[in-house]
């Protein structure tokens, strides 16, 4: 009875892992249509005045400083691992000059400048820093942007003197 018991029980356990293994969805466009779809849409925003613009970015001398200055960090970013900065600006602000935006802390690694924007309440976990100051940052990512004179890479982690000035929470939004 208990062998035939524990049968039954195991076949159970069995199939129930064999229904979650085909249940999970991938992460990759499941079809030829849907790759196909994926790369119109891009096809089509490449061919907007938006994409147009971009595309012309990447190609300019601005563009290629943006993507080599990206290459130069892309191991660290992609291991979130240390790198040593010195603080450049606490004060740069975009063209249109709102007080009430995202605030910019521009950074220099190795040799070039970066950008990382804030919102206003996180900013001012950084009201310590000062230009020149040296500070350990770890990026999960980056971005480029055709209106922003650097790479933009987000700020998740800054350290001064061994003190965590500020560390990006990601419990609150799932990871993202």
């Amino acid at each position: 009875m208990l062998i035939l018991l524990l049968v039954v029980v195991s076949g159970l356990v069995f199939a129930n892992h064999e229904i979650k293994n085909e249940t999970k969805p991938s992460s990759k466009p499941s079809s030829i249509a849907d790759r196909k779809a994926v790369l119109d849409d891009r096809k089509k925003w490449e061919a907007s005045p938006d994409g147009i613009k971009y595309k012309e970015w990447e190609v300019s001398p601005e563009g290629k400083k943006v993507h080599a200055s990206h290459d130069k960090i892309k191991k660290y970013i992609k291991t979130f691992t240390n790198m040593d900065a010195v603080v450049i600006s606490l004060t740069f602000q975009r063209a249109n000059g709102k007080s009430s935006g995202p605030k910019w802390l521009i950074v220099r690694i190795n040799g070039e400048e970066y950008m990382m924007q804030f919102i206003p309440k996180d900013f001012q976990q950084l009201n310590s820093l000062k230009v020149n100051d040296k500070i350990i940052v770890r990026s999960r990512s980056a971005g480029y942007s055709p209106n922003h004179p650097y790479l933009i890479i987000s700020g998740d982690y800054i350290e001064r003197n061994n003190k965590i000035l500020f560390k990006r929470d990601f419990s609150k939004n799932n990871g993202c």
